[in-house]
């Protein structure tokens, strides 16, 4: 059975995937495991992992910029590239 987590993107991330929401299978249990799936995604354009280096996560509610932070199964992970004011 192959491990899927949940993926909300937004914003710049959001365009550069081609998609809002989406399951993937991540290479491995880490922030960057579902990174290096986003990269793979037919739609996204060449600069995604550009667009992604810039982004924070929240993992199941959690922040993270670490690259090495866990990333269960089933978990919901949101992408969010910087933005300004607030």
């Amino acid at each position: 059975m192959t491990r899927m987590v949940t993926v909300r993107l937004f914003a710049a991330a959001r365009a550069a995937v081609g998609h809002g929401m989406l399951e993937v299978a991540p290479e491995s249990d880490t922030v960057s495991g579902v990174v290096a799936a986003l990269q793979r995604v037919p739609d996204a354009v060449p600069e995604v992992a550009d667009i992604l280096g810039r982004c924070s996560f929240l993992v199941d509610g959690r922040a993270t910029r670490d690259p090495g932070a866990a990333v269960p199964a089933g978990a919901k992970v949101d992408v969010l590239p910087p933005f300004a004011g607030g």
